[in-house]
């Protein structure tokens, strides 16, 4: 017996792993930085992880009732109904819950490309396909309303990432309002602010009162540093968020991420520190790395290093662990993720000199 053919699913690739490095290159973990996740490098609120530490005596319960504060919590930070806050285990649960609510066998998604494979992916595990418009590095990687029409062939599910994964441009207010009046009545806009907090455009939900052709996927894994826990969630328009109780994995959400998510929120001073060190370290990057980079209002920058592959494993070997973006479709690019200063000045200083010894691809 086999499964379905799956030969239409590329896996996603993760960013390596410090123990996974460490490992194999015989090293002390504790003299790796690790860069290539986009990780908070504050970690977790000291709320969070008191709030991780009382939760743990009632993981024999059903989260029904922190799941239910949180959603509670979080439709009042954004102005909805508790209706209109899917809670999900990370943002790529959401991703899973708007799918089964938006796609029949056979309908298709329009993706960025490069981008976030677990788009294509949970659209084909739900029979779906899906169709890319190009984030192109010839144009700066610039999102525009006219970039995504170019491509649109009325898809029934259209994601917008912004600020994107991996290059941090952003797609400007305007230009997001005149994609959700262009397209037809059947297609879903999916607004994926996974990295909301560190950018200075407003986030689209409150577009959710004017538009019900739009959703907004939010995670707790960058700014809050709960990426460990898998806490996310998607806000919907009003009008069909009861789809909710039919398409959510029950208990999806665990008791302990839920209530981490719960005393995050009630660390604002964390949450401010993590976006303004973020906003720092990607200036410096910027400013100090021998290598072109692009404007970014993630926690990350991308630059071009020319051999990505030859770069990244030669940053390894000196305990710096980045992102090779080839499994992006940018083999000469790499993604450094922002960390604390120390960090930063210290992967700055390791890669200027492994890109000045690097031969080009």
């Amino acid at each position: 017996m086999q499964p379905r053919d799956l030969s239409a699913h590329a896996p996603y690739v993760p960013g390596r792993g410090t123990e996974e490095v460490a490992r194999e290159l015989g090293m002390d973990p504790e003299d790796l930085t690790k860069l290539s996740s986009n990780e908070n490098p504050h970690g977790p609120s000291p709320k969070a992880v008191a709030a991780i530490e009382d939760a743990a005596p009632t993981v024999s319960v059903y989260p029904k009732t922190a799941h239910t504060d949180l959603t509670e919590r979080l439709a009042d930070k954004w102005g909805l109904e508790a209706e209109q806050v899917w809670v999900s285990p990370g943002a790529d649960g959401s991703i899973d819950y708007l799918t089964r609510a938006m796609l029949e066998p056979d309908d298709r998604i329009l993706e960025p490309s490069p981008g976030f494979s677990y788009y294509s992916m949970s659209a084909r595990y739900h029979h779906g396909d899906a169709a890319q418009y190009e984030v192109s590095k010839g144009d700066d990687f610039d999102q525009t309303a006219d970039l995504v029409l170019d491509a649109y062939d009325g898809e029934r599910m259209v994601y917008l990432t912004t600020p994107h994964n991996p290059t941090g441009s952003v797609l400007p207010r305007d230009e997001l309002v005149e994609l959700a009046e262009s397209v037809e009545d059947h297609t879903l806009l999916v607004v994926d602010e996974a990295y909301g907090e560190f950018a200075e455009e407003p986030s689209a939900i409150d577009l959710l009162s004017e538009y019900d052709n739009i959703a907004v996927l939010r995670t707790f894994s960058k700014a809050y540093g709960l990426a460990g826990l898998r806490i996310g969630y998607a806000c919907v328009p009003e009008a069909w968020a009861d789809a909710y109780a039919r398409v959510n994995t029950p208990f999806a959400a665990s008791e302990v991420a839920c209530r981490a998510a719960l005393a995050a929120l009630d660390d604002e001073e964390h949450v401010e520190k993590s976006v303004e060190s973020a906003r720092w370290s990607r200036a410096y990057l910027r400013e100090h790395l021998d290598a072109p980079t692009w404007e970014s209002e993630g926690n990350f920058v991308l630059v071009e290093v020319g051999d990505a592959t030859a770069v990244t494993e030669a940053a390894q070997r000196e305990g710096v662990i980045v992102r090779d973006c080839g499994s992006f479709g940018l083999p000469e690019c790499i993604r450094v993720s922002c960390g604390t200063e120390a960090q930063t000045k210290r992967a700055v200083d390791v890669l200027n000199r492994i890109v000045s010894e690097v031969p080009p691809a």
